[in-house]
């Protein structure tokens, strides 16, 4: 029963990363399809300007930004990327649900299975957020992020359903790595906005210096002070998560090993996390930090939880080893 429901869960695995990826070129076929109608948008709005004489600047960017507003609104391609990516979700879900049923607990305690939920986790926050802010834009950033995980996830770390250890059999585990799962989600989508903030600053500095830029389809985006302020907010939610996940591993430890700290590599590196965003919030919110700076920043936090994730769990030794590939 338990490998029947464990082939039951890789098959529908491997079927959310087919609609996933199929989602991921959905996303980034909208994009790339808004720079191509927002290139001739514009094209069409100097036309139109030269032929009725209207030759000022102040008409020229009025028409432009008209323009800008017609192709944002045409989204049908984004809607079915989202249609598709909650298809996949739901697969995602299934092939999580089997594997802690095969596993008789959680499905989180080894590499492959964290993988597995933290992915999920991710694309859930991506759903979710979609459903108070459009964010459709980081789609493909998502999508892709998700796939390439889930595929070293399950080609490196895939090990078969096996018990437990013994500081892993505690109710620790599910509160602990939930919610470390749950500010992971909310970086990942931070990370995106940052991102995207940096690319849209640069292509707002160009167009202010009147040279030429390739990121056109940006235009549909929202300017780079807005997509600040989305990636702060999240990465507040995220940071609150990280701060009970490190109280709760500090608990936990004491319970397990009869210690809150012991400098093992995991906690090192959990704090290392914690210091980075946390100086991220009070460099935006107290030192005036904004723009790209506060964005790199955002960007180096998230890049050392994917270490931790990585480097951390297979080339350092620890306590937390068992976090590794078994």
């Amino acid at each position: 029963m338990t490998d029947t429901l464990s082939q039951f869960s890789v098959l529908s695995l491997y079927s959310a990363m087919a609609i996933y990826a199929i989602a991921f070129i959905v996303f980034t076929f909208d994009l790339a399809r808004g720079a191509g109608r927002e290139a001739n948008s514009a094209a069409a709005s100097d036309s139109i300007v030269r032929s009725t004489g209207e030759g000022s600047t102040a008409t020229l960017t009025r028409v432009r930004a008209d323009a800008a507003v017609r192709s944002a609104g045409s989204g049908r391609l984004a809607s079915i990327a989202m249609a598709l990516t909650w298809l996949a979700f739901a697969f995602h879900l299934v092939a999580t649900v089997l594997r802690g049923i095969a596993a008789s607990r959680v499905p989180w305690a080894n590499m492959y299975e964290f993988a597995l939920t933290g992915t999920l986790i991710i694309t859930l926050v991506f759903l979710v957020v979609n459903l108070k802010w459009d964010l459709k834009f980081v789609g493909a950033f998502t999508t892709g992020l998700v796939l390439l995980l889930l595929g070293l996830a399950s080609t490196s770390f895939f090990v078969e359903v096996v018990p437990l250890p013994p500081a892993l059999q505690s109710y620790w585990l599910v509160i602990h790595v939930f919610v470390a799962s749950l500010a992971t989600g909310f970086f990942a989508v931070g990370f995106a906005l940052s991102l995207t903030q940096i690319l849209q600053a640069r292509r707002e500095q160009r167009t202010v210096e009147s040279k030429a830029t390739r990121l056109g389809w940006m235009s549909r985006l929202p300017d780079s002070a807005q997509l600040e302020n989305y990636a702060y907010r999240l990465i507040i939610i995220g940071f609150i998560f990280w701060t009970f996940t490190l109280i709760a591993g500090a608990v936990w430890a004491e319970k397990a090993w009869g210690r809150y700290w012991g400098w093992d590599t995991k906690e090192v590196w959990t704090f290392i996390i914690w210091t980075i965003y946390a100086g991220y919030i009070h460099a935006r919110s107290t030192r005036g930090w904004r723009g790209t700076r506060s964005a790199v920043l955002a960007m180096v936090g998230f890049a050392s939880v994917i270490f931790n994730y990585t480097v951390v769990n297979i080339f350092f030794k620890g306590l937390h080893s068992y976090s590794g590939l078994s």
